[in-house]
């Protein structure tokens, strides 16, 4: 979760050469990106090392994940060293004439929330550019993750992913990149990305990288019911009344339609189920990461689960969901309506003073907030759903 962000790329561009392990940069030209962007903890796709474009025989350390800030992402990712040198031109077992993106796979991966923000639309802010001309390196490279979004990597670059931390042989690129853009969570800042890309562009590459049809929320459907997507977990922040949920969906005039996806569960199929909604709505958690595959136009509904979450919740969803010119509505449950009463006493600081638990850290927010299961009150959403279907007939 973030606040802000600050972003730079800063290059080294010297008639030295610059070798990074098994590569090697023969026009010596690298660029690093740095940033800053700020609570769960804080993000950032920030480096920070000398980079005076003036110094020769320095090394610089870089690890390239964008969650700089967060210590426990960061634990886990490789280091990757570079050094400038006078030395004479390295000797190459491949050369390449595209640019090569070195990136980790590994910090938070395999959250689908976390696959977004982190790496897949840095990917696409530091790699669209190229249109398909440039090579992926991975560090800490799960092949389970590459494959799993395969269709986003064949759409970035017309060559395999190769693996960093394998590839023993000595890879020499005119250019390289180390670690991704970022800007926010979830979301690009139009005046940072390269030729002012948008979320709008984001969302439209994805629908091409996964052959979406429905450009717009309501195209082509005639008089039928506009189709409400619900998010259903099974563990944590699940509905416990979803039936209930669902009848009051059909009740304000939607089709309602359920959906519980795995981290095995095919990221095209879920694409193309999400795709086919009018609509979404859930609580909050990584599947809601998923209304990025809704047509332009689409609503988003997000249930703020009790705890003084309202502000993770509009930066994590919220927030992007506008930046993507998706209808945001958001309803926040009472305590009557959290599973948390089952468990605490109505006198206890979760009910009378939430804030006391933000204050003990991240730590205790997920102990307590994110492990609640919602009972709502179909009665008191009500208008909410009927906001959310008068937004698709606006």
């Amino acid at each position: 979760m973030t606040q802000g962000q600050r972003f730079s790329t800063q290059s080294l561009n010297t008639p030295y050469h610059a070798t990074c392990r098994n590569i090697a940069v023969t026009s010596a030209t690298w660029s690093a990106m740095f940033g800053s962007r700020a609570p769960r903890p804080p993000c950032s796709s920030s480096s920070s090392p000398d980079t005076d474009p003036s110094v020769r025989n320095r090394t610089w350390t870089i690890r390239p994940y964008a969650r700089k800030s967060d210590q426990t992402a960061m634990s886990h990712v490789t280091r990757v060293t570079l050094k400038s040198s006078p030395t004479a031109r390295p000797h190459c077992d491949v050369n390449h004439t595209v640019p090569a993106i070195v990136f980790s796979d590994i910090g938070y991966a395999g959250n689908l929330f976390h696959d977004f923000t982190d790496v897949i639309i840095p990917l696409f802010l530091t790699a669209r550019e190229f249109r398909g001309e440039v090579q992926f390196m991975a560090t800490g490279s799960k092949r389970w993750w590459l494959n799993k979004y395969a269709h986003v990597f064949r759409a970035l670059s017309n060559y395999e992913v190769l693996d960093f931390d394998k590839d023993a042989r000595t890879n020499c690129f005119p250019r390289v990149l180390v670690g991704l853009r970022c800007h926010k969570e979830l979301s690009i800042d139009p005046a940072l990305a390269p030729y002012g890309y948008t979320m709008s562009d984001f969302r439209a590459f994805l629908r091409g990288a996964y052959a979406l049809n429905r450009t717009r929320a309501g195209a082509g459907s005639g008089a039928r019911a506009p189709r409400l997507l619900i998010v259903a977990r099974k563990h944590t922040r699940s509905f416990v009344n979803l039936e209930g949920v669902v009848r009051a969906a059909k009740k304000a005039g939607f089709e309602a339609v359920t959906m519980e996806a795995g981290v095995t569960t095919s990221v095209a199929e879920v694409a193309r189920t999400v795709n086919s909604c009018d609509a979404m709505m859930g609580v909050h958690g990584a599947g809601l990461t998923n209304f990025l595959f809704l047509p332009e136009g689409a609503t988003l509904v997000q249930i703020v689960p009790w705890g003084e979450l309202e502000r993770i919740c509009a930066i994590d969803f919220g927030i992007p969901a506008s930046d993507s010119k998706i209808n945001y509505f958001e309803y926040k449950i009472n305590k009557e309506e959290s599973t948390l009463m089952d468990i605490y006493p109505s006198d206890h600081a979760v009910f009378m003073d939430p804030r006391s638990i933000h204050k003990k850290g991240w730590g205790a927010v997920r102990e307590v907030f994110l492990q609640q299961n919602v009972k709502l009150d179909v009665r008191r959403f009500m208008p909410v759903l009927k906001k959310a279907f008068k937004s698709l007939h606006g």
